[in-house]
């Protein structure tokens, strides 16, 4: 039984479980398939390795403090983050992945890296 690659349409020679007629194809494909579909989605991403890597700069040694207009200054946005970590005494910790921040009191946010 003869098959066709679903990216070009073309035969497919070779092994009986091969799916695509060339490595370039099966590349175009699969990027399609994983692209981001929408605007937002990838926006938001952006945003969130953005954040990131900001957040690693600034915090190189696992634990320090900074400023709000420090991160500020360097584009970080606040409305961006993976996962929120409550402690048992109900403080609030922000992550984007393994890098947090803690807000504190005058507008000073503690940095800290998760260790998984």
């Amino acid at each position: 039984m003869q098959k066709d690659c679903p990216e070009c349409g073309e035969k497919i020679i070779g092994r009986a479980d091969k799916k695509f007629c060339s490595d370039y194809c099966r590349n175009a494909f699969n990027n399609k398939l994983n692209k981001d579909s929408k605007n937002l989605v990838r926006n938001i991403n952006n945003r969130l390795r953005k954040n990131y890597r900001i957040l690693e700069e600034l915090n190189p040694n696992e634990k320090t403090k900074t400023t709000k207009s420090k991160l500020i200054a360097k584009g970080f946005d606040f409305q961006f983050f993976t996962s929120i970590y409550t402690t048992k005494v109900g403080t609030v910790y922000y992550f984007i992945y393994d890098q947090g921040y803690l807000p504190l009191e005058n507008e000073y946010y503690a940095l800290v890296k998760r260790n998984s």
